[in-house]
């Protein structure tokens, strides 16, 4: 059976820095630790982590807090934050807080008493905008924290500019001559998500008044992010003809390519008859040539994972927290163009 010992007389080194090479500890040099871990390789040895975590008195665990598993932007960001985790040696622990709304009992739940075990050395909360009391709760235990979505107090925080976001994917219609442009957002009560559907909301009006354009109530739907909810949404926006737009905004990717499946199955032609943008950067909006304001979502989690990484790491003491900007891009293909003719006449 391999041991330390055996590891550390194989690679050359003391008991002490094996240890410490294998907890990824930043005192070990590069090349100390890859014999450490070819050596460890070798000879199959596996540190244990119940004895690790009773030296160091840490679990090389991070607790991630959701409200979502189903959709593909927390799905993503999850295979970031995992990734980077686990390149530093941390296991990843998932709190799912689906439906707290109906379910506030188990929200309240996960702040009194899981997150109370001391199971994890640190906490990413996605998309959780928590109250006053759950973050003292969070500071009362002394563990580092991140927030990805929006600010929290005392915490760092990685967001992105919902209404910039919203912004520049309406402004790029425009810019193509669409006036009609309708909107598919998502419900704005209640706001477990830092106000996101308001916002985007926002930079949508914000953009169609940069142009002399006034909202129009009637072409704004609200749909819940999902493919189906974007191909219902789409379904009233188009069958009525009074208000039939020429482009349709919306608030992400999936329910973007549901108005695509929505206006192929009235007839309509994408782009010649309707234009359609989305956010998120989803994987199938190649597929689909969705225009989209790509948020990197898997990049997220990275980001988020590393800024947990430095708060853990031995020069954390005293740094203050910061809010970080989260960066975006336009992606142009297929699925806008200018308007038809008779469109803008």
């Amino acid at each position: 059976m391999a041991t330390i010992q055996r590891v550390a007389d194989l690679a050359g080194v003391s008991t002490a820095t094996v240890s410490r090479a294998l907890a990824g500890k930043a005192t070990v040099s590069a090349s100390t630790r890859k014999r450490v871990t070819d050596a460890a390789r070798e000879l199959g040895y596996v540190a244990s982590a119940t004895a690790s975590s009773l030296a160091s008195g840490r679990t090389r665990n991070v607790g991630m807090v959701m409200p979502f598993l189903s959709s593909w932007y927390y799905a993503s960001v999850l295979k970031g934050t995992h990734r980077a985790l686990a390149d530093a040696g941390y296991d990843l622990t998932l709190y799912h807080l689906e439906d707290t709304v109906r379910h506030p009992e188990r929200r309240q739940r996960l702040f009194e008493e899981f997150l109370q075990r001391k199971r994890v050395d640190a906490f990413i909360a996605v998309s959780l905008e928590l109250t006053d009391e759950e973050l003292s709760r969070i500071h009362d235990l002394k563990k580092p924290m991140v927030g990805l979505g929006g600010p929290l107090a005392g915490v760092t925080t990685l967001s992105i500019d919902d209404r910039a976001v919203a912004e520049l994917a309406t402004a790029h219609l425009t810019s193509l001559g669409h006036r009609r442009v309708a909107l598919i957002g998502g419900a704005e009560e209640p706001n477990p998500d830092f106000h996101m559907a308001a916002h985007r909301r926002q930079g949508y009006e914000d953009a169609l008044a940069e142009v002399g354009i006034d909202a129009d109530a009637a072409l704004r739907v609200e749909a819940d992010f999902t493919l189906q909810g974007g191909y219902e949404a789409t379904l009233q926006i188009l069958g009525d003809p009074r208000r039939r737009p020429t482009a349709i905004f919306a608030a992400s990717d999936e329910m973007a390519i549901g108005a695509i499946l929505a206006a192929r199955g009235l007839g309509l032609r994408i782009p010649e008859d309707l234009s359609v943008v989305g956010i998120d950067g989803h994987e199938l909006g190649q597929f689909f040539e969705l225009t989209t304001v790509d948020q990197h979502p898997v990049q997220q989690g990275r980001l988020a994972a590393e800024a947990l990484l430095a708060e853990l790491g031995p020069d954390a003491a005293g740094a203050e927290h910061a809010d970080l900007d989260l960066p975006y891009d336009l992606r142009v293909r297929r699925s806008t163009a200018v308007p038809a003719a008779r469109a803008r006449d």
